[in-house]
């Protein structure tokens, strides 16, 4: 290590668990440490986490990493900032004294299933919280589930009602105790998916604070993702406190470390479910076709929107092929298999086994297959369970252009099921566009490190940040658009048939 060498810390707090890794002033990898979470899977479909334990899983993550970055000869007082990416919707209540007033309530958590029913009802209301916020109301984000404590939790009711209860996504939890209670801070991307952030004046709502019964919670100052937040020595583990430069949830980190940062720019994760954002711009446009509006990443000067769209069921079809059908014993398989025939033979799989997610919103359809023929084997199957991930991808990147007449201009990939290749090629074919993979795996992390890294000036601007996106590969269309045409109009027939 030269005497100058700078480095980032970055700390990437997910529901599984956290990794901790140390990127180079070039955004490459040093060291890693991963520490695993635990999460409670309760009755009801509630879902909960130790908000001591995220933070002590933080801190042994962070420690780890030091060790590992120590033993290659690094010494870390080369750290020059702290960036923090963070599970998004997962919140925690706490007093004063950082003491934790419940457990942290999970994104995955469905206990205010029957509040978002009866708010729906209310057609004005259901409309106001998607032109204020963006979003649309469903147990998936935090304030109707921090409703529900209010209702159900009688000590959280009374503490809220003496304005002792202070509210925070996991990114404001941990600078709160990382900082020992000197900073409560959240930044936009995370405000923007508690269904209480105001996206057209970057601050919390007060009319919707008010009609969710919550006007007496305490609330962290939002700002941009690019943001002095405070410092932390984090427990010790540092002789001196360094900075605190960078902090955004972690699907908006990815697309800020796969690059989009302009217009029409976007990234999909694909792992057990897909993920979908695109950068729509410096403007906020609600949505008609089933997508959420939000924020995608931010700094002091500039702060760019996005629309998400969630696919429920991604590698999950796949794993279910395989653990209840038994057609392949490992997924890696899958790939030869759908090139083992020479196309769909007609068959169609609709993966809707827990609904189907955005644009469709059909939560209480069925998966179903069609096409079923005697001609038909398991790799036709097989095709048409990874057919239905490019056509589920199609079927967003459309609704977000007729919501926002912006084109996709090129989508970075990654996942798990970015390494099958017949997906990737299908995708690049179906969409005629050419999709991108970085060489670096914690996508998360980097974008989170980025951010941090622009603030505290390793990185001048976003054209520098260009520079450092090491592409591991690019795949091409490769197949004739008339035969692709053919497919998604053959799959949309199938969509519509329930």
């Amino acid at each position: 290590m030269t005497p100058n060498t700078k480095h980032i810390l970055s700390i990437d707090q997910g529901s599984s668990g956290t990794k901790a890794i140390i990127f180079d002033s070039q955004a490459n990898l040093v060291c890693k440490f991963s520490t695993p979470l635990s999460t409670l899977y309760l009755k009801e479909g509630f879902v909960e986490q130790d908000p001591e334990l995220i933070f002590s899983n933080v801190l042994e993550a962070v420690e780890g990493c030091l060790e590992n970055f120590r033993s290659k000869g690094n010494d870390p007082a080369s750290i020059s900032c702290i960036g923090i990416s963070n599970q998004r919707e997962t919140f925690v209540l706490w007093d004063e004294n950082g003491k934790p007033l419940y457990n942290a309530i999970s994104w995955q958590c469905k206990r205010s299933i029957q509040i978002c029913e009866k708010l729906n009802q209310n057609e004005v209301f259901a409309e106001t919280v998607q032109r204020n916020t963006g979003l649309i109301i469903d147990p998936y984000f935090s304030g109707t589930k921090l409703k529900w404590l209010r209702e159900n939790v009688q000590d959280i009711k009374k503490a809220i009602e003496a304005k002792k209860v202070y509210f925070g996504t996991i990114d404001t939890w941990l600078l709160f105790r990382l900082t020992k209670g000197e900073s409560y801070l959240t930044d936009y991307t995370n405000a923007s998916r508690t269904l209480l952030f105001n996206l057209h004046d970057l601050s919390w709502d007060k009319s919707i604070l008010e009609s969710l019964g919550l006007s007496d919670i305490i609330l962290p100052q939002a700002v941009p993702s690019s943001h002095y937040f405070g410092s932390s020595d984090c427990n010790g583990l540092f002789k001196k406190e360094i900075p605190i430069t960078g902090m955004i949830g972690d699907s908006h980190a990815a697309a800020f470390g796969e690059g989009c940062f302009s217009a029409g720019t976007a990234k999909a994760t694909m792992g057990t479910g897909c993920s979908i954002m695109m950068n729509i711009g410096p403007a906020f446009k609600p949505s008609k076709n089933g997508m959420v509006t939000t924020i995608c990443w931010s700094t002091e000067n500039r702060v760019d929107f996005a629309m998400e769209g969630i696919i429920v069921s991604c590698g999950a079809t796949i794993e279910w092929l395989k653990n209840e059908l038994n057609l392949f014993e490992n997924s890696v398989t899958t790939n030869d298999m759908a090139r083992n025939v020479e196309d769909n033979a007609g068959v169609y799989l609709i993966p809707a086994f827990s609904g189907l997610g955005a644009p469709h919103w059909q939560m209480n359809r069925k998966a179903s297959i069609s096409g079923l023929t005697f001609g038909v084997n398991k790799n036709h199957i097989v095709r048409a369970a990874l057919e239905s991930i490019p056509y589920q991808i199609k079927d967003i990147v459309q609704a977000i252009k007729e919501d926002t007449g912006i084109d996709l201009e090129n989508i970075m990939v990654d996942g798990a099921i970015s390494s099958n290749t017949f997906v990737m090629e299908f995708l690049a074919s179906l969409l005629k566009k050419s999709l991108k993979t970085l060489a670096m795996f914690d996508v998360s992390a980097l974008g989170a490190a980025m951010i941090a890294g622009l603030k505290s000036g390793l990185y001048k601007d976003l054209d520098e940040l260009k520079k450092l996106n090491k592409i591991k590969q690019e795949i091409k269309p490769s197949l004739p658009n008339e035969l692709m045409d053919r497919y998604y109009g053959e799959w949309k027939i199938a969509l519509s048939k329930i």
